[in-house]
């Protein structure tokens, strides 16, 4: 599966990029720019990184969204992880920097009466 990823303008000066599909060694580049373009445009009040259509991440994704937060923080613009699917929010709590997101509670698809587009 391939990765795509949207960039939208949420209330408040917040910047919400929403990656769709899994961030693996091919595709965790993409993330890393689609901040980097973000914070290269300016500097939202904070970034959310809106994890919820993730599939599947592995430890070089992992690896891009904390260089992703590195740069944000260099740049004094926050970034948290936002609605998680629960193989991302395993992920990570296994890896120990759920905290680090901003400790969001996992997305469940099933929670309420809303339909995720494609579904």
């Amino acid at each position: 599966m391939s990765l795509s990823i949207v960039k939208s303008v949420v209330p408040g000066g917040v910047i919400q990029i929403a990656p769709r599909g899994e961030i693996d060694v091919d595709t965790a580049y993409e993330v890393r720019e689609a901040i980097a373009e973000v914070l290269a445009k300016g500097r939202p009040a904070r970034i959310e990184l809106n994890m919820r259509l993730v599939t599947f991440i592995d430890s070089v994704g992992i690896s891009a969204m904390v260089a992703g937060f590195q740069t944000c923080e260099v740049s004094g613009v926050k970034l948290v992880v936002t609605e998680p699917s629960r193989f991302v929010h395993r992920q990570l709590w296994v890896t120990g920097l759920l905290g680090l997101f901003g400790a969001p509670e996992p997305y469940f698809a099933d929670s309420g009466s809303e339909v995720l587009p494609g579904a």
